[in-house]
């Protein structure tokens, strides 16, 4: 067994199994993939309506032949402690429990059964594999925050060690240091970058600067994956020029794994191996294909917690083209995040805010919603949603937390609202600069 099927396999997750299970799957015709589809519908909510408490009050007018009653399940309604929301039988002890990012402005735990979360991984290696990737074997150049105390910082190197990948932090993306990455690319046999396209296009922009063609530099780099915020034609096109490798879009959270994925046939495939896609009106209603929506979504195999008709907050659109068994996102609206630049000069990805907010964020039914402007390039300013005004404490730490990851001598107000201001697409932009 290679070393990131074991390092699955020694936290107690089946991959084995999961690949057997995917396999299967995959091996369905249309009609049979369909059924398959509605039969796990119909199986996952049966399941939660009897054995979670939090689900059945929550969808009590809910019946199994008539999947319109299912009421649209959001983070809001998500924000309460973990342990009131786990199926009966499951506990920390034997399921996946982790935090989303917060970029929607709902921050939330959640939890994924051991079988669910290793059918996860088994659909993102198969999907690698469409572009000769391999998750036990390729190296990875990642590119993606990391956090700054010493115990998660080795926490998340150790991860990336155990699956054969090397981190650059998208904290600075000066010129300076954005020339070491580029020595550091011809002395290393990554197959492929992996990070927000923030970033990324910022590296691509030096590099068409400084005439360089990355996979000159390094002749095993087959793909760029990118992943986390909105993929824009332009940058993907300056992308592919600088890397000289195909850019692929992916598009996935935290609690649901993998959403779609780019195949070879330039198609961004949706994943309908364990879940459900819907595209919805704002009156909850299943708009056509073609037709743009709320995107809301269906976890088929996790029996741990409930993510039943789950609105994530984004807006999207399925192609015409799209079938049951084989839907295409024709378009993702709102996952885009700002450059940040600082007095000093300093450039850094507008994701850096996720790990400021992050520092305070350590019992999610506290603040459960964030943003962070930028109106001068020292002076920003938090707005939040809680049941409690931030202590100085937790002020001191978000201000310290702007010194580590940024640069000292910023200027932090914060303000306690009862809402966030939405964008057309329903999300809170986690970070707005107002500096030009």
């Amino acid at each position: 067994m290679n070393l990131f099927d074991l390092s699955l396999k020694l936290k107690g997750f089946p991959i084995k199994k999961a690949k057997l299970v995917l396999e299967k799957i995959s091996a369905l015709n249309t009609t049979e993939k369909e059924q398959h589809i509605i039969d796990k519908r119909i199986a996952i909510l049966t399941y939660h309506l009897k054995c979670n408490s939090f689900y059945k009050s929550f969808a009590t007018d809910a019946h199994v032949k008539n999947w319109n009653s299912i009421p649209i399940l959001t983070k809001r309604d998500l924000q309460q402690p973990i342990n009131n929301r786990l199926s009966e039988g499951f506990s920390s002890k034997n399921c996946q429990i982790n935090n989303t990012s917060g970029s929607s402005g709902y921050p939330l735990s959640f939890a994924k059964d051991q079988f669910s979360h290793a059918l996860s991984w088994a659909i993102f290696m198969d999907r690698y594999s469409w572009y000769d990737l391999d998750l036990n074997t390729s190296k990875q150049a990642r590119f993606y925050g990391i956090p700054l105390d010493k115990m998660s910082y080795y926490k998340e190197r150790l991860k990336d060690k155990l699956s054969n990948r090397f981190r650059f932090s998208v904290f600075d993306m000066s010129d300076a240091q954005l020339s070491k990455n580029v020595e550091l690319f011809s002395k290393s046999s990554f197959e492929y970058l992996y990070g927000y396209p923030n970033a990324l296009t910022l590296f691509g922009k030096y590099l068409k600067r400084e005439n360089i063609i990355l996979k000159d530099k390094c002749k095993s780099l087959k793909a760029y994956i990118a992943t986390s915020e909105t993929l824009f034609e332009n940058d993907k096109k300056l992308m592919e020029e600088q890397f000289g490798v195909p850019v692929i879009n992916e598009y996935g959270c935290a609690e649901l794994g993998l959403i779609a994925f780019q195949n070879t046939n330039d198609e961004w495939l949706i994943n309908s191996d364990d879940l459900y896609v819907e595209i919805l009106d704002e009156n909850d209603k299943i708009l056509p294909y073609g037709a743009q929506g709320r995107i809301v979504i269906t976890s088929l195999y996790n029996k741990a917690h409930p993510f039943i008709r789950y609105d994530i907050g984004d807006i999207g659109i399925l192609s015409k083209h799209s079938t049951l068994s084989k839907p295409i996102l024709k378009s993702l609206i709102g996952r885009t995040n700002d450059t940040l630049n600082l007095p000093s000069g300093k450039t850094a990805a507008g994701f850096t805010m996720y790990y400021v907010t992050k520092t305070v964020i350590e019992d999610t039914s506290k603040i459960k919603e964030f943003m962070l402007e930028q109106f001068k390039l020292d002076t920003f300013k938090v707005s939040y949603v809680a049941d409690d005004k931030l202590t100085e404490t937790q002020k001191a730490t978000i201000k310290k937390a702007l010194d580590d990851y940024l640069e000292p001598g910023l200027t932090v107000s914060f303000e306690r609202k009862k809402s966030l201001e939405r964008a057309k697409s329903g999300k809170v932009k986690q970070f707005i600069s107002y500096v030009k």
